[in-house]
């Protein structure tokens, strides 16, 4: 069946979820933990995911951003780190992450081609309209669909029909392109065509489903869609 759109996982697959540890790491004043910048973003990143599945298994859901403070609270004070303005820091260059930089113009060269491209995400509305600003990137998507219409965090099957509720794209019409392995997978089992953007080389998760097509970087992806189609 034809791809009808693109949807594209947000953290990590369009906007670089490093770039803010990175960013404070490079600012004036950073000093003694400037070199430890990747340990501080990689624990923060997977904190946020583990308390996503804790909290949609448990049903105990609280929105996106709570989630990023939870788990950067952990991380930071795993590196022992308690300056309360570094954290307002990262805080607020979250909000404005990097988007990789292929995206603007693989997101222009699907939309010129006649591609829907859309995000489904867990961030909140606000979060994503303040990244997606942030990269000047709004101009090629439709729409930054959010679990918070559904209250429960990927890989809950609500959050993946929301597409279908939204966008009135079957799931067998969809190209979902995520960069993390496990929302690849569980796209995968809800009946997406799964791109996972494997950007560190990582083993294939082994879970109910598995991705059709697998890219080093989104700069392959209007080929592929063109192919498939």
């Amino acid at each position: 069946m034809p791809i009808a759109a693109c949807i594209f996982d947000a953290y990590g697959t369009l906007f670089d979820v490093g770039a803010a540890a990175r960013r404070a790491a490079s600012e004036p004043g950073a000093g003694a933990w400037s070199h430890r910048w990747p340990e501080l973003a990689e624990n923060w990143r997977r904190k946020q995911l583990e308390y996503t599945w804790i909290r949609a298994s448990a049903g105990a859901h609280v929105d996106f951003w709570q989630v990023t403070q939870d788990g950067l609270d952990w991380a930071l004070e795993r590196a022992g780190l308690g300056d309360a303005p570094l954290r307002e820091r990262l805080l607020a260059l979250y909000r404005e992450l990097d988007a990789y930089p292929e995206v603007p113009e693989v997101l222009t060269r699907l939309t010129e081609a006649g591609r829907r491209c859309a995000i489904l995400s867990n961030g909140t509305p606000g979060m994503l309209a303040a990244a997606i600003g942030s990269a000047g990137i709004g101009a090629a998507l439709e729409a930054a669909l959010s679990v918070e219409e559904v209250g429960v965090f990927k890989p809950d099957a609500r959050v993946y029909g929301l597409v279908e509720a939204r966008l009135g794209v079957r799931p067998a019409e969809v190209l979902f392109v995520s960069s993390n392995g496990w929302d690849a997978c569980t796209g995968a089992a809800f009946g997406f065509t799964a791109v996972w953007v494997n950007r560190e080389g990582a083993p294939v998760d082994r879970l109910h489903g598995r991705p059709a097509h697998v890219l080093g970087d989104l700069s392959g992806l209007p080929e592929l869609v063109a192919r498939i189609s």
